[in-house]
């Protein structure tokens, strides 16, 4: 059953900010403020503060380039419209843009899912999703009813004709129609990608004013992943779809290209002759929680390593690009994954850990373990799917040629954080014979979440006569401190890039099956295997053997409290 109704958007009222602070623990703080006035929308400090890279100042040589502005109307059409991640996330964040004014203005959204809702049932939910997800300082009223304003809801199946004239029909019944932008967000499974695009298709709404918008997971390995693209891209050129990954809007995430490519003094440093290595870990404290069903399926290589953590290699490793915008950073992103060294099976078995957790203690609480976890869903004789990968990587190039990169996820961690940490050489002379304490290599690590930041760490002399005495300290950036402005939501700045049409931020089809290239000898590696994943306890740090993978070259992982 479907239902429509049309209700006016109020005028866009003022604009209502929150901020957050945090307590940094470090040893040397060192405020970065902007050497002129605080940037307007849409530019950046000089340092640590990155702006929408499709969206710089009108007259800057990027803006020259051809950057993309906001419309003036559009359709934002979710498929999925009730599901968990639109009401975490997408409409919190279309909810914050609305809050800071930077919505188009004439601005729809159409949640579209199997559930019968008319219009006023699914503003009420999402009204409650609001209330759960938004945090209560930032939640202003005036600004909610606006945004229930824009909301209809459609009952649609995608394998079902019934009813879809009706979303043909509110799409096209608007004012400045040939103008609006129509962005179709997939907030379902893979599988129904290619029948609701088939269905936009035969609607006649998959023109070129078109976006469509893919979540993960795209395929569950290289041939899926194709016929997932297929069937997409036989309905949208490649130029209209957006495959998100949220990791890559995630303000320190895009200051690290800011930091590189900004600031002269870390290039020279950036390359084998002066990095030791580098490490990147995502997190996690929960365990599968409700998705049980789903990572059963996928496990850690699938959910968070094939796409996530490669972007953030990708970032680290990749070559200057002519200008950050567009296809520059893309391309240069597809040549780091094409440097990747192949892995051989005896390779996975020397190079690469699995595990997967049991019960343990997080946070002083009892935790399950992760069979017990999956519940209706763990499989008979239990599950073999893995909950943590470590691996060790290497880019072949001349930039990186001989520099591991240490890549480590997992749930039922003791701790939850995503960093990427580079750790460059000891010093090639010891200068301070006489000296006590370390000598360490100087290391800068780029904290993703929580509490984004950078600390570069540094040996120093402690104050005081009677001869030298050295101490590792660090030089902070805090954006809670240091920036009075809050940080968005990843999703809050690749939603508007998407409306914008700026496809700098999300992955390029040939990025996906690179990516699925390299990781596929591993996942048929341990298919093949009789061992099973490692166990580790709950609240710890992953099986013994990821430490092994380290230890064996001489090194060891960053751990927070370090």
């Amino acid at each position: 059953m479907a239902h429509i109704s049309q209700t006016p958007v109020p005028p866009t009222s003022g604009v209502v900010g929150g901020s957050t602070s945090s307590d940094p623990a470090a040893t040397v703080h060192v405020p970065v403020r902007p050497a002129t006035p605080a940037p307007a929308s849409g530019t950046s400090a000089a340092f640590g503060s990155s702006a929408a890279f499709g969206a710089p100042a009108t007259g800057t040589a990027a803006g020259a380039r051809g950057a993309a502005k906001l419309p003036t109307s559009c359709d934002f059409t979710v498929f999925g419209g009730t599901g968990d991640l639109a009401m975490r996330k997408l409409l919190p964040a279309l909810y914050s843009r609305d809050l800071e004014g930077h919505l188009p203005a004439d601005t729809r959204i159409i949640g579209v899912s199997r559930s019968e809702l008319d219009d006023d049932g699914y503003r009420a939910e999402v009204r409650a999703a609001l209330h759960r997800f938004v945090e209560p300082e930032r939640l202003d009223e005036t600004v909610v009813e606006r945004l229930l304003g824009r909301l209809h809801h459609l009952c649609l199946d995608a394998h079902d004709p019934e009813g879809w004239h009706l979303l043909h029909a509110l799409l096209k019944d608007r004012p400045h129609e040939e103008e609006t932008i129509r962005v179709f967000y997939l907030a379902v499974a893979p599988v129904i990608f290619g029948p609701t695009c088939n269905r936009l298709a035969d609607l006649g709404l998959a023109d070129e004013r078109a976006r469509v918008v893919m979540e993960k997971p795209i395929g569950h390995d290289l041939e899926s992943s194709r016929e997932v693209n297929d069937a997409v891209g036989d309905v949208f050129d490649e130029k209209q779809i957006f495959r998100i990954d949220h990791y890559l809007g995630k303000e320190s995430v895009q200051n690290l290209l800011v930091t590189r490519f900004a600031n002269t003094f870390l290039e020279p440093l950036w390359s084998s002759r002066w990095v030791d290595h580098v490490q990147i870990t995502a997190a996690e404290t929960v365990g599968v929680g409700t998705r049980g069903g789903y990572y059963d399926h996928a496990g850690a290589m699938r959910d968070m390593l094939q796409n996530h953590l490669l972007q953030l290699l990708c970032l680290v490793a990749m070559e200057p690009p002519t200008f950050v915008g567009r296809e520059n950073v893309r391309d240069e992103k597809l040549k780091v994954l094409q440097a990747l060294r192949p892995l051989t099976p005896a390779d996975v078995d020397r190079l690469t850990v699995r595990g997967q957790y049991g019960a343990g203690l997080v946070d002083g609480a009892p935790a399950a373990g992760y069979n017990e976890d999956l519940g209706e869903h763990v499989p008979e004789g239990g599950s073999r799917t893995e909950t943590f990968v470590a691996l060790r990587a290497e880019v072949q190039n001349w930039r990186w040629a001989g520099v591991p990169f240490y890549l480590r996820t997992g749930k039922r961690m003791s701790t939850r954080y995503s960093e990427i940490v580079v750790v460059f050489k000891q010093p090639p002379h010891e200068m301070f014979p006489h000296a006590t304490g370390p000598v360490v290599g100087n290391r800068l690590h780029i904290r993703v979440q929580p509490d984004e930041g950078m600390q570069l760490l540094v040996t120093a002399k402690e104050p005081g006569p009677g001869g030298i005495r050295l101490r590792p300290v660090s030089l902070d950036l805090s954006y809670a401190t240091t920036f009075a402005e809050r940080s968005p939501d990843a999703y809050e700045r690749l939603l508007m890039d998407v409306v914008r049409g700026d496809p700098t931020l999300f992955m390029r089809r040939d990025e996906v099956e690179a990516a699925w290239t390299w990781v596929a000898p591993i996942l048929e590696t341990w298919a093949a295997s009789h061992e099973a994943p490692k166990r580790y306890p709950a609240g710890t740090s992953g099986p013994y053997a990821s430490a092994a993978l380290l230890e064996r070259d001489g090194r060891s992982w960053q751990e927070p409290d370090q």
